[in-house]
């Protein structure tokens, strides 16, 4: 997975070969094909590897998980080159659709799913209103990690604080 994400990183998909992968890993390209069919299944399940291996304590308070989840997800993005493979991977949208499709599937959808229970799980004890929409705080809450990545914004520990705050303003009882 390390040689996958280096080289991806390094050179893009479309410059990426699964015979650099295996030379850079010490391993036949045989040996490759054995686990993934395709360069967009090894990049994916390698981009899927990134993930931190740590599981979110939830404590069953709307703010503590929020923070929890969004801290966990830009550690996770912060790890070296995670913005750059993103980028490769919307890059291929159009050359190699089923690259980003399995990337949404294996990675975005997952971690969607993951704000999207915390959020549902809060409305239903009450501490937000009763008419959140869910999916739009959900892009709030990772959308914002994006966007200030793309201004050139510091993004920290303080700032996944910030972050939560604002958009649990926006989504309590009034």
């Amino acid at each position: 997975m390390a040689a996958a994400l280096d080289l991806l990183a390094k050179e893009g998909f479309t410059r990426m070969t699964l015979d650099g992968v295996a030379a850079a890993a010490g391993v036949s390209k045989a040996t490759i094909h054995l686990r993934w069919r395709t360069k967009a299944d090894l990049v994916t399940a390698a981009l899927e590897s990134m993930r931190l291996n740590t599981t979110v304590h939830q404590v069953g308070e709307v703010r503590a998980d929020l923070v929890a989840h969004l801290e966990e997800f830009r550690l996770t993005l912060e790890r070296v080159n995670g913005m750059p493979m993103i980028g490769t991977c919307l890059a291929e949208e159009a050359h190699t659709p089923e690259l980003l499709d399995l990337l949404r599937e294996r990675t975005v959808r997952p971690r969607r799913a993951l704000f999207r229970e915390v959020l549902a799980q809060a409305r239903e004890r009450g501490e937000l209103a009763a008419d959140v929409d869910l999916d739009a705080a959900t892009s709030a809450l990772i959308g914002s990690y994006y966007a200030d990545r793309l201004a050139g914004r510091v993004t920290d520990a303080r700032w996944t604080e910030r972050v939560v705050d604002q958009v649990l303003n926006g989504l309590r009882q009034r």
